[in-house]
């Protein structure tokens, strides 16, 4: 993280703590000078290879630690991962996202790994891989096969990290993020609400993202999804009010970052999606299943998005020339 800091905590707890119709609108106005208005963009996420990872994640249903009677699944043939990209595509979703439940991949996976890039890209989607920790070889044939976006979630803040996860350190995540960003790959990062943080932990995590050399483009923001057999399964649900609060200051500090409603909305009201979008979400995940969790059915995004007047990004020209429309915007001050 960089030691000039431009985004201090005191600054973003402001933020946070501004009126909640206030900290919207200045939130909206925000979005709407980097971004198209009501528009957003879609992704699909995969899991390639299921449970069966040694890490000590006290959210994840894949770690090997944890007791949820997950049924584990060894890496997919490519042809697989084809024919969920072509469905994805047909869709509506602009970026394939693919997870594999490891620490770190082995070096014995990555020829399979970089013709599922190139597989995909061929369709004509933007790619995303999740693998754990990378290294700097893995990391440079990862975007060498052609890979656009890593996504590697800090999840909460540098204090709170030890309550969640053990088995690496925060600096590790840090370290594989500048890996990443080293290769010329964009960075997907975020964080989960509701593991028993503190407000202070989310703004320390909202720190540590923006004060990044250069801020993640892509940021999902997961609301906990509570599975049994997890140490957080009966965690305390996130009020949805602190939840839209985030996603505002997260927008008005990294105001050319996509953010990305990610798990948890199936648990979301229609109510609490529409307020997060006007708070400057612009992404969501496409489909039935996040990796091993429920996800909201197309059918019932694509009539969100109805009554919302929402339109999605088509394809990949979309999303990398967006055009910023034509409003006019309130100036107002986020200091």
């Amino acid at each position: 993280m960089s030691t000039n800091q431009l985004w201090t905590i005191d600054k973003i707890k402001k933020i946070l703590n501004k009126p909640f119709f206030d900290l919207l609108f200045i939130a909206q106005n925000v979005h709407r000078k980097n971004f198209t208005a009501n528009k957003i963009q879609i992704s699909t996420l995969m899991s390639i290879k299921t449970g069966l990872c040694p890490e000590d994640c006290k959210y994840c249903a894949q770690s090997a630690r944890n007791n949820t009677g997950l049924k584990n699944q060894q890496l997919v043939e490519l042809e697989q991962v084809i024919n969920a990209a072509k469905k994805a595509k047909d869709s509506g979703a602009t970026r394939f996202c693919m997870g594999a439940a490891w620490r770190n991949p082995n070096d014995r996976d990555m020829p399979l790994l970089e013709q599922m890039i190139k597989s995909v890209k061929n369709i004509g989607l933007e790619t995303c891989m999740t693998l754990g920790m990378l290294n700097e070889q893995q990391a440079y044939r990862l975007a060498k096969a052609g890979l656009d976006f890593y996504n590697h979630n800090l999840d909460t803040s540098p204090e709170f990290y030890n309550n969640i996860t053990t088995t690496h350190s925060y600096q590790d995540r840090l370290n594989s993020l500048n890996v990443v960003r080293k290769a010329n790959i964009k960075i997907c990062s975020g964080g989960i609400l509701g593991l028993g943080e503190t407000v202070d932990d989310r703004i320390h995590l909202l720190s540590q993202l923006a004060n990044l050399p250069k801020p993640p483009e892509s940021i999902p923001i997961n609301m906990l999804v509570k599975i049994k057999g997890t140490p957080l399964a009966n965690n305390n649900n996130i009020d949805p009010f602190e939840f839209i609060r985030v996603v505002a200051t997260t927008r008005i500090i990294m105001p050319k970052s996509y953010i990305r409603l990610a798990a948890g909305r199936e648990y979301m009201n229609e109510q609490t999606q529409a307020l997060c979008f006007i708070a400057g979400a612009n992404s969501i995940f496409y489909g039935e299943k996040l990796l091993t969790t429920l996800n909201p059915s197309c059918k019932k995004d694509r009539l969100l998005f109805n009554k919302l007047n929402i339109t999605t990004e088509s394809n990949i020209i979309d999303a990398k020339e967006q055009q910023v429309s034509n409003n006019k915007y309130y100036d107002a001050s986020i200091q």
